[in-house]
């Protein structure tokens, strides 16, 4: 039995459910395939702990869904999606004096560095400024395809070529050495390292301070926004949105192959044997590796993309768990108790000796953790009076992570919360623990347990991401696009990737062969 549309999505993460929006919304018939039980990939909710307490099963927090990304344009308050902001965006803990707080209200932060460094204050007002007048241009340029040419021109006339070339290179400094230039004392350059240290930069590492800035002034701006309910709340969002427009989800679908013929994208195949025709175009939010070594047949790619994505890079492995606490957690500093992030573990020395402990492949002594209070954030997420805690830290790949070696790093997690909330223990209920080998038999995307679909270095960048060529999410094989984390403009639930390939196959569906000639003469570019 063959199902026939125009397009077919692999996987319902939120990329493949934006690309399914967009393509509906054109008027195409689309078929989302989804292996596991549930649609979301890494946007999902459970009760992984206790009863009453509602855990998000990966990601959390979406600054970049409140802000002018390819999700946010979607409207998906009319179909039930609400926000929830906790009192304080995020604080960075220290060991010996008041954790650095980021608030919406931007006078608030200013205050909170200004305790590190009198005038910190005023120089970051002065830097969310600069973002302002930049953000929508900043933007528009993330979230356009690779080479952004209209985008980056118009950012170049608003702010002026003197400006544009300074800003560039703030984007490509390491945030170690844009917290020094910026500020004089720690607290801002707390804000900023950490922040970038959501990807897997280090404070030494090129490209950390547009990483930092970026996510620091999003956050400034938008906040990190929880869906109230949960994460699949969003998810839902999307495929109700999509199912009103006429597209389906099907789950419990787990592609195996991808067809071509004459080199061009004919449709997909499942493990049980059903056969989905797709007369436009196949989408793929599916890890790089997984798209070119597992679901395309080798014979329909060059021998030179076969032997680059063998050499993709993931980024760090995560260790992550989840806590049903019968309080609020007991932190030391109370300032931090408001905040619904939470960077915990590491003044500016031990964010550097955390990267480099991980880029020499050993498990970091004193873990850097990202924390949700996302009780704090959504009351509705556990009982009255509890807190569901959710927490990661980075870990290196390595070729297994038995339960032995899952539950030391969860050891020094434990030991740290304990360091900065005394009788944090006494407080827990429940807990579940995710290392990276159950992260990725929870969403095969999650490679290795990386969440970001290959690292966030500069050398998997652009026109680098996945491996060297288009930076687009066109493919050598006609018709079929990569639509994940994996392509450009990489990580964060905004919908980026998926809009991309969505955007090139109505492009190509648009202008034909015109079309198919340019993509196969810059492939030959790439590839030879």
């Amino acid at each position: 039995m063959a199902d026939s549309v125009d397009a077919v999505v692999i996987g319902s993460g939120p990329n493949g459910l934006v690309a399914a929006n967009l393509l509906a919304d054109a008027g195409w018939d689309v078929l989302v395939l989804e292996s596991a039980a549930t649609e979301g990939g890494g946007v999902r909710t459970a009760e992984l702990t206790a009863p009453g307490f509602r855990n998000d099963v990966c990601s959390a927090f979406y600054p970049f869904a409140t802000g002018p990304s390819p999700i946010a344009r979607l409207g998906l308050a009319e179909h039930g999606l609400r926000w929830e902001h906790a009192p304080a965006v995020l604080a960075h803990v220290c060991a010996d004096r008041p954790a650095a707080v980021l608030s919406r209200d931007p006078t608030r932060t200013a205050e909170s560095v200004d305790r590190f460094a009198a005038g910190d204050g005023q120089r970051w007002l002065d830097l969310y400024r600069d973002w302002q007048r930049v953000a929508a241009d900043v933007l528009r340029v993330m979230f356009t395809p690779f080479p952004p040419v209209r985008a980056a021109g118009a950012l170049v006339r608003r702010t002026g070529t003197a400006r544009a070339l300074r800003l560039a290179r703030r984007f490509v400094l390491p945030v170690g050495q844009l917290g020094a230039e910026e500020f004089t004392g720690d607290g801002a350059r707390l804000l900023l390292a950490g922040c970038a240290l959501h990807t897997d930069v280090g404070p030494a590492d090129a490209a950390g301070g547009g990483y930092g800035w970026l996510l620091a002034m999003l956050g400034q701006q938008y906040g990190f926004p929880v869906p109230r309910g949960g994460a699949q709340a969003l998810t839902a969002a999307l495929v109700h949105r999509l199912r009103g427009r006429g597209g389906e989800v099907h789950c419990g679908a787990h592609a195996e192959r991808i067809v071509v013929g004459h080199g061009r994208a004919l449709g997909v195949g499942t493990r049980d044997g059903h056969w989905y025709r797709a007369r436009r175009a196949v989408l793929a939010d599916v890890a790089a590796g997984a798209l070119y070594l597992d679901l395309v047949p080798p014979d329909a790619l060059p021998d030179r993309l076969l032997a680059d994505a063998h050499r993709i890079r993931m980024d760090a492995a995560t260790v992550k768990v989840d806590w049903a606490l019968s309080g609020p957690v007991p932190w030391r500093d109370p300032a931090v108790a408001s905040a619904g992030t939470v960077h915990l573990g590491a003044d500016l020395a031990g964010l550097h000796r955390y990267a480099a402990d991980l880029g020499a492949g050993s498990v970091p002594e004193e873990p850097f953790m990202i924390c949700g209070q996302l009780s704090t954030c959504d009351p509705s997420r556990s009982p009255a009076g509890t807190e569901s805690l959710w927490t990661y830290t980075h870990v290196p790949h390595r070729e297994s992570w038995p339960a032995s070696a899952v539950n030391d790093v969860v050891a020094r997690m434990e030991a740290q919360l304990e360091r900065y909330a005394p009788g944090f223990g006494g407080t827990v209920l429940a807990r579940h623990v995710a290392g990276p080998e159950d992260l990725e038999a929870e969403n095969p995307n999650l490679v290795g347990g990386a969440l970001g679909g290959g690292t966030a270095a500069v050398s998997q960048q652009l026109f680098l991401r996945p491996v060297p060529g288009l930076g687009r999410a066109d493919t050598p094989v006609d018709r079929l696009y990569l639509a994940s984390a994996s392509a450009h403009p990489g990580p964060g639930v905004h919908g980026g990737p998926g809009a991309n390939a969505a955007r090139a196959a109505l492009a190509r569906d648009r202008f034909g062969a015109v079309y198919a000639a340019a993509i196969r003469a810059a492939n030959r570019l790439a590839y030879g």
